[in-house]
């Protein structure tokens, strides 16, 4: 683990974690990586049969990132992310039945069938969207941390973006306005290799995690494939930002298996090289493999996944069985009079 570095930028890559967690805890991580996996599938499904309408950006491969922040965070926490966001719904705490029913469009889902896969939100549960726009995420979680810098409530804003999201000017903007006030952010860069069609090699100069040691906020590497070695270097990470001590920049190197969209093909990276990434560095086989090494039985396994698939399942059932929003919710949520 690269150690806190506080005063400047510390450009540390985090490769392995230490500690050799309990049977519990990977019990945990394996429920919480496989709902995500799962009900993402399930999604995909949907989508293909035209249940699911407008865009939708799939988190497969990606599991370990949200899984082992969120692991890591404390109730005041407050999560905001881009349109990859289905994943840290399920982090947070979020209903699958009411996440699926915003997907497809049904009044019981978590904007009442008016968000989509894009735009749902849960007070309750801190968190902030889904947001379609790049970059936007950035700017919101900078605000959100602002908030609790204000309110003093020891609270942490969470703010996820992928790496083209990085390369936007407002994520600048942000860095320097959180560096100046000190603001309590942990800005997570979800480095999947590709921003849309282009890869990272082509559009990004310098490594990501290092963007803001002009303004002296630490960053570090991270592998994302590796659940434990996120959960150590969200660890690390959460307790500077707590601490007083401003922003912290994780980038998170992971991968997506599908393309950026249900609509992309992603016909501009080899079928090799997703075989290749899913063979050697999934996360969840990585954990069921160590699952397996620590002595807990298979059967224990079967029996987490079996619980998964009944949740999504019936995660699915209760979206096509709900109804779609009445017109009249056209007029609702629309103003806010103060």
């Amino acid at each position: 683990m690269a150690s806190k570095s506080k005063g400047k930028a510390s450009l540390k890559t985090v490769s392995s974690a230490s500690a050799e967690p309990s049977a519990e805890v990977m019990k945990k991580l394996y429920r919480d990586m496989l709902l995500i996996r799962r009900f993402e599938e399930k999604a995909g499904q949907l989508y293909g049969m035209g249940l699911i309408g407008g865009f939708c950006h799939l988190y497969i491969g990606q599991e370990a990132v949200v899984t082992g922040i969120q692991s890591q965070q404390q109730p005041q926490d407050t999560v905001v992310t881009s349109y990859r966001d289905h994943a840290h719904m399920l982090a947070c705490g979020m209903d699958p039945k009411g996440i699926m029913a915003e997907l497809t469009g049904r009044v019981t889902g978590y904007s009442r069938g008016k968000g989509g896969s894009m735009h749902m939100f849960s007070i309750e549960k801190n968190f902030f969207g889904g947001h379609g726009i790049v970059g936007a995420s950035t700017s919101v979680g900078t605000g959100l941390a602002f908030a609790h810098q204000y309110k003093e409530d020891g609270g942490v804003a969470v703010t996820y973006m992928g790496d083209g999201a990085s390369n936007q000017g407002q994520t600048a903007e942000c860095y320097n306005m959180a560096a100046l006030w000190k603001l309590p952010v942990l800005y997570v860069i979800e480095n999947n290799q590709y921003g849309m069609g282009t890869s990272v090699s082509r559009s990004s100069a310098g490594q990501l995690y290092r963007r803001g040691t002009g303004y002296g906020i630490p960053g570090e590497q991270v592998d994302g494939m590796d659940v434990f070695t996120v959960q150590a270097a969200a660890k690390q990470a959460l307790d500077y930002v707590r601490s007083g001590s401003g922003p912290y920049i994780l980038e998170m190197m992971t991968y997506r298996y599908r393309g950026h969209s249900m609509s992309d093909p992603a016909k501009y990276r080899t079928k090799e090289e997703v075989e290749s990434i899913k063979e050697n560095r999934d996360p969840i086989a990585h954990l069921k493999e160590k699952m397996l090494k620590a002595k807990i039985k298979e059967d224990e396994i079967k029996d987490i996944e079996k619980k998964i698939k009944e949740i999504v399942t019936e995660a699915a059932a209760f979206a096509q069985e709900s109804p779609e929003p009445d017109p009249a919710e056209l007029w609702t949520d629309v103003l806010v009079e103060a």
